[in-house]
C-alpha cells in the first residue's frame, strides 16, 4: 500500500529542489502518493495568505509531509509559514543531523551529531508586547510590584515560558531518540547559571528523565561553554537536546561544520504529524536557474522514510549521495567547487537529482 505523503513544492528554488527529491524516492522504489500543495509568496495574491487551509487538511489526512523552503511576504498575519506550521501540529521536536558529507567545503571531518531542539515555548513562543503599550506597562509594573527589579518605561518585552510538560517531552523525545539510533549520549544545553527559574526548570528536568535511560551517558553544558567545545571539538557531543532559541542558534552552528544549510537536512516531529524539510532558504536569486543544491532536501526525505518505517530505502538513499559527491563527477557547482577549486564540469539541479537516482536504483 502507498504511503500518502502531502508534498509542499515551495517557491523560489523550492520546486526545483523538490522535483529532484521526488526523482530519488521514486527510484528507491517506495510508493508514495504524493498530496501536491502549493503554498508561499506565489500563492499568496490568489488565495490571501501563503498557507492556504487546504494546505493544512492535506496534512492532517496524511499525517506526514515534506516541504521545500517557503518565502512568507511581508505582512501576511503571521511570522512565518514554518512557525505557522509548528503550532498548527503542535510539531514540538525540530531535529537536524548533522553529518560529515564528501566535497562539503568544511574545515572539520567526521562530524556526526544530532540537535533536537524544542519547537514551541522558550522565546520563539511570540509573547511580546510593545513599547508603550498596556501589556508592557502592567508586565513592568508587576516586576516592580514583586520587587523582582526594574524594567526601564519605554523597554519593548518578550516573555521566556519553559514548562516542565514541554521540557519533558523534548527531552524524552531525545533519549528517545538515542537508544532508537543507537547513539552514546545526550547533552542537555542551558544557561541554568543565569536564567536559574526557566533554563534551571529545563536542566532539572533533563537531569529527572536522565535516570530513566542508564543506558545513554547524560551530560550537561551551559550554551556558550557548548558553543566553544563544538568548535574545539564537535566530537566531544553527540545528541544535544536543547530550549528553542539556543536550538536555533547552535543547529545553525552544526550545520557549519559540515558545509552549511544546503547538505542540512531537518524534520518537525509532533504527536500526529510530522513535516520534514529543507533547512535552507528560498533563495529566489537562483530560483529557475538549474544550479540550486538539492542535497539537503534528498535527505530530508531520507529522514522521511525511516519515519514511515523505509529504513532500507533511506540508507540506500544516503549512501547514494555519498557515493555521487566522493565520485564528484555529477555534482552541484558548490560542491564541485569545494572538491576541486574550480566549478568547471559542474552540473544543474535536474542532473544531479537524476545522478542520485540512478544510484539509489544501482544499490537496489
Amino acid at each position: 500500500m502507498a504511503h500518502q505523503v502531502t508534498l509542499i513544492p515551495g517557491d523560489g528554488i523550492g520546486p526545483e529542489i523538490s522535483a529532484a527529491m521526488r526523482e530519488v524516492v521514486e527510484a528507491s522504489g517506495v510508493s508514495i502518493d504524493w498530496h501536491v500543495q502549493e503554498a508561499g509568496a506565489h500563492v499568496m495574491e490568489e488565495e490571501g495568505t501563503p498557507l492556504p487551509e487546504r494546505v493544512l487538511d492535506s496534512i492532517r489526512e496524511t499525517g506526514t509531509a515534506i516541504k521545500g523552503p517557503v518565502t512568507t511576504p511581508v505582512g501576511s498575519g503571521f511570522r512565518s509559514v514554518n512557525v505557522a506550521l509548528r503550532r498548527a501540529f503542535d510539531l514540538y521536536a525540530c531535529v537536524r543531523p548533522c553529518l560529515s558529507m564528501p566535497g562539503d567545503g568544511s574545515r572539520y571531518d567526521g562530524v556526526d551529531l544530532v540537535i533536537v531542539r524544542e519547537n514551541t515555548e522558550d522565546l520563539y513562543a511570540g509573547i511580546e508586547f510593545d513599547e508603550g503599550s498596556e501589556g508592557a506597562r502592567s508586565i513592568i509594573d508587576t516586576v516592580a510590584a514583586q520587587g523582582a527589579g526594574a524594567i526601564k518605561p519605554d523597554s519593548a518585552i518578550s516573555l521566556k515560558p519553559i514548562s516542565v510538560s514541554g521540557s519533558e517531552r523534548i527531552i524524552r523525545y531525545a533519549f528517545d531518540y538515542a537508544r532508537k539510533n543507537g547513539r552514546r549520549k545526550v547533552t542537555a544545553v542551558h544557561k541554568a547559571n543565569i536564567m536559574k527559574c526557566t533554563d534551571g526548570l529545563f536542566l532539572h528536568t533533563a537531569e529527572r528523565v536522565a535516570a530513566e535511560y542508564p543506558d545513554i551517558e547524560f551530560d550537561n553544558k551551559i550554551v556558550d561553554a557548548t558553543c566553544m567545545g563544538l568548535v574545539q571539538n564537535p566530537a566531544d557531543f553527540d545528541v544535544m537536546v536543547l530550549p528553542n532559541l539556543y536550538g536555533d542558534i547552535v543547529s545553525d552552528l552544526c550545520a557549519g561544520f559540515v558545509g552549511g544549510l544546503g547538505l542540512a537536512p531537518g524534520s518537525n516531529i509532533g504527536l500526529n504529524q510530522a513535516i520534514f524539510e529543507a533547512t535552507h532558504g528560498s533563495a529566489p536569486d537562483i530560483a529557475g536557474k538549474d544550479i540550486a543544491n538539492p542535497t539537503a532536501m534528498i535527505l530530508s526525505a531520507a529522514m522521511m522514510l525511516d519515519h514511515l518505517g523505509e529504513n532500507e530505502a533511506a540508507h540506500r538513499i544516503r549512501t547514494a549521495v555519498r557515493d555521487v559527491l566522493s565520485a564528484g563527477e555529477s555534482v552541484t557547482a558548490d560542491i564541485k567547487r569545494a572538491l576541486t577549486g574550480s566549478t568547471e564540469g559542474s552540473v544543474g539541479t535536474r542532473a544531479y537529482g537524476a545522478a542520485v537516482a540512478a544510484r539509489v536504483a544501482e544499490l537496489a
